[in-house]
């Protein structure tokens, strides 16, 4: 029987979306069948089911591959008419049957409680507490403590405890959600004494709370005249009204704000784009009233000055408008995954995420699944929190990534670059990037421009000592280290960053040359290579080399062949080596067979204690059945974790044809080889590779500073 977890609350507006999705990811880093079940949902249309927006979320972030109608139950009217005429038994028992034809299917299900909104469900607390029981979940209440005093908000918490144990349900955790940051430690302190089970305490988040410009525009069905998807997804963080002449009007605007005008007030329109392209101070969007749009001649100006920043229009005037605005607020939505990493570092910082998994007692499952695999690495970054620098800090989905690693507490960053570009791309992205606070609990950031910062002298005349026997001076160096790839290089090497992640818009070349030159090779390696990670459905691999080295030698491959066992070592990966080649065994021979045949000799006879086969072909390297044919006996044959290819023309098209065509997940190139970790990313990586990447770097950082201690 799957477990399942029953997230719940007292009344509405306490924010469990956040706190459901926290658990959704807890459990899929556990096993790979998860469901989500809604037992109650609004109808979008009288008489059908509505598409529940956390479900829908759900569903697309964690690749949730189940029928959506088998994720509700009945809707509210539904269930309403159901108990009126046969009860409320007959409602339960209709519930536990579709939510048990979903369980069946799965390894764990999140049960999300009803939401306390325009239901006509009577005690709607007892009426979750009863399904959690008949459903056999554990529950986890949410209380909301947002605007309420500290004594209020612990009183609230422990009725609902009190009330829901009274009701023999199973109660995993009670966490407090929204609350005010200035009562959140006295809050935790009073739960942790008073409650015999674990309490969380959440406090207010407003970029949560803040409206995206898109949701905005669809509450107020507005026209959008201006703007791509980014500038849409922009948090609205206050509003500007305009009435007063430009100057007036100029010093009232706020960052992130939404400007509220008449559509014919140029002036302001005009003034509050530049204002943003300026970077003083980066507002969401433009929404105008009345009905009137500007002329053709502001419009075309107005994308120029800040391309991408929302300009949109509205029917009614100011007042109306204004009032449709003022209650709105944020919610998680699949078309908001920014929200969504603000929500998910919220819960990884204030909720023990170990213990609750642990009360939780959810079986790990035995197989791997890409999000498996890339929860454990960005769980282990965050477990020991390394610092990297990311040289391209311009760069739109280095910047994205920068946000998410913040934001889920997974490493400390320092973006290079001119500091205001730097911020201003941020803005014009609606990212934010939390200024840099001495002391604080959470990942931190900071932006530095190599051609001004105060460590360009320092770095150039150690760059000159390093590089004096090819004829280097400091004078020389002064503008060689201003290059963002050496400036990155060169905070690795003195340990002011413990890794560094470039290559969005650089060459591997430009990358990786200042690590040949500065950090140079770790004792005991010939060469630096790399490895790829091959998330299949079931199971993770490891290439190698496959981004590095064109035509190594067989003693490089057998070097390749140690470093990435050690490698998949380091991620859990337990290493059993295939030494690739055309022919398996000694069924061939030819130049390249031997070359293939001398690493995997040198392999055994540097570490025996490393399990390697080869020479050997990729089916009888990972296919049970061609492996007893060929290899019978074979400790590696048809159970490979790690595939060494003889050259990277091979290598370099495997890991893309198995990407492409058997729908992998590819996590690299991770570079190995170096005294310390510098890792390369393809420009056409993705931010969630970038993120992946980034997590990997922070991870080998932890593993080399354990050694050195």
């Amino acid at each position: 029987m799957a477990r399942s977890v029953y997230v719940t609350g007292i009344d509405r507006g306490d924010g469990r979306q956040a706190v459901e999705l926290g658990v959704m990811e807890l459990l899929t880093r556990q096993v790979d069948r998860v469901g989500v079940f809604r037992p109650l949902v609004h109808a979008s249309a009288p008489g059908e089911p509505g598409a529940d927006h956390v479900v829908e979320l759900l569903r697309g972030r964690y690749r949730i591959d189940l029928p959506g109608p088998e994720l509700y139950g009945l809707t509210y009217e539904e269930a309403a008419a159901l108990q009126a005429a046969q009860g409320q038994d007959e409602l339960v028992s209709v519930l536990v049957d579709r939510f048990r034809a979903l369980e069946r299917r799965c390894q764990a299900v999140l049960v999300l409680g009803t939401d306390f909104a325009d239901t006509t469900i009577p005690d709607e607390l007892a009426f979750n507490a009863r399904l959690a029981n008949e459903f056999g979940a554990a529950v986890l209440p949410v209380v909301g403590g947002q605007g309420k005093e500290a004594e209020a908000v612990i009183a609230e918490v422990r009725n609902a405890h009190r009330a829901y144990t009274d009701l023999g349900c199973e109660t995993l955790a009670m966490i407090a959600n929204r609350v005010a940051p200035s009562t959140k430690q006295r809050i935790q302190r009073t739960l942790t004494e008073k409650l015999p089970i674990p309490a969380y305490v959440i406090p207010e988040e407003p970029a949560l709370a803040a409206p995206t410009v898109a949701q905005l525009v669809e509450a107020t069905g507005a026209e959008v005249l201006l703007g791509d998807a980014a500038g849409l997804a922009r948090d609205v963080r206050g509003f500007v009204f305009g009435g007063a002449m430009l100057p007036t009007f100029l010093d009232a605007l706020t960052e992130g704000a939404l400007v509220v005008t008449p559509g014919d007030r140029a002036d302001l329109v005009v003034g509050s784009l530049a204002a943003h392209a300026a970077g003083a101070p980066p507002i969401a969007g433009v929404l105008l009233t009345l009905g009137q749009h500007p002329g053709p001649n502001v419009m075309a100006l107005a994308a120029r000055l800040a391309p991408g920043t929302p300009v949109a229009v509205v029917p009614e005037g100011s007042w109306p408008t204004a009032a449709a605005l003022t209650h709105l607020e944020g919610k998680l939505t699949a078309a908001s995954p920014r929200k969504a990493e603000i929500a998910l570092g919220l819960f990884e910082l204030h909720v023990d995420t170990a213990e609750l998994t642990n009360r939780i007692e959810v079986g790990r499952s035995e197989r791997v699944t890409p999000m498996m695999f890339e929860h454990e690495l960005l769980e282990r970054a965050r477990g020991n929190r390394r610092h990297v620098v990311l040289p391209e800090g311009t760069e739109e989905r280095v910047l994205r990534a920068a946000e998410i690693l913040l934001r889920r507490n997974i490493c400390d960053l320092t973006l290079l670059g001119e500091v205001d570009a730097v911020r201003r791309k941020a803005a014009a992205l609606g990212i934010d990037l939390p200024q840099e606070e001495p002391g604080a609990d959470r990942a931190q950031a900071r932006i530095v421009d190599p051609t001004t910062s105060p460590l360009r002298r320092q770095f150039a005349e150690l760059y000159a000592r390093l590089r004096a026997h090819k004829g280097m001076t400091v004078e020389l160096a002064l503008d060689v280290v201003t290059d963002v790839s050496y400036f990155g290089t060169l905070m690795v090497q003195e340990g002011i960053a413990d890794g560094m992640v470039s290559g969005a818009v650089h060459s591997t070349a430009a990358t990786i040359r200042p690590a040949f030159e500065v950090i140079k090779t770790s004792p005991g390696a010939s060469i630096v290579s790399s490895v790829f990670f091959m998330c299949l459905a079931d199971k993770v691999l490891v290439y190698g080399d496959c981004a590095v080295n064109p035509d190594p030698d067989a003693q490089q491959l057998a070097d390749i062949a140690i470093q990435s066992a050690a490698t998949a070592a380091q991620f859990g990966v337990e290493p059993r080596v295939a030494m690739l080649s055309y022919s398996t065994g000694t069924s061939g021979s030819g130049a390249d067979v031997d070359k293939v045949r001398k690493a995997t000799e040198l392999v055994r006879a540097l570490r025996p204690d490393i399990l390697v086969e080869g020479p050997i072909q990729y089916d009888a390297a990972v296919d049970p059945y061609v492996a007893a044919t060929k290899l019978p006996g074979s400790e590696v044959a048809g159970r490979a974790t790690v595939l060494i290819f003889p050259d990277l023309n091979t290598g370099n098209n495997t890991y893309k044809a198995v990407q492409r065509s058997a729908g992998a997940v590819a996590v690299g190139p991770v570079l190995q080889g170096l005294r310390k970790p510098v890792n390369d990313l393809s420009r056409g990586a993705l931010v969630q590779d970038i993120v992946n990447t980034v997590a990997i770097t922070a991870i080998q950082s932890q593993d080399r500073k354990g050694a050195e201690q």
